[in-house]
């Protein structure tokens, strides 16, 4: 299941683990050594994230209720806290550099569709 940025016609993931419950969000990615290049995690409801004991940096974006980016974090590392962001309903955390290369940018359109797969 995909994440697309539809305002730049790119995507970020195709596959997506959608953590909204309290156990899902406070794991997280804490027990992956890694994150792929087509993998993300989609946090909701949240405002803000933290990268306490993961084990790589990450992207990460705010989403609004419409699914609308209200702010950007590139290449976060571990060991830190992201910025809270009153406005936001959602975040997506992705592998560090997705942004980037994908151009997304706060006031583009994401389009989601989760899984309760696991991305162990």
């Amino acid at each position: 299941m995909p994440v697309i940025n539809l305002t730049k016609e790119t995507w970020l993931a195709t596959k997506v683990r959608k953590a909204d419950n309290f156990l899902t969000r406070l794991v997280g990615l804490l027990k992956r050594t890694n994150l792929g290049p087509e993998e993300a995690l989609w946090l909701m409801p949240s405002r803000g994230i933290h990268t306490i004991g993961m084990k790589f940096p990450i992207d990460v974006v705010y989403l609004d209720k419409g699914h609308r980016v209200v702010h950007v974090s590139h290449s976060l590392p571990p060991f830190r806290f992201a910025a809270i962001k009153f406005k936001a309903r959602s975040v997506i955390e992705l592998p560090a550099g997705t942004l980037a290369q994908t151009q997304t940018s706060v006031g583009d359109v994401l389009e989601i569709s989760a899984t309760q797969a696991s991305l162990e």
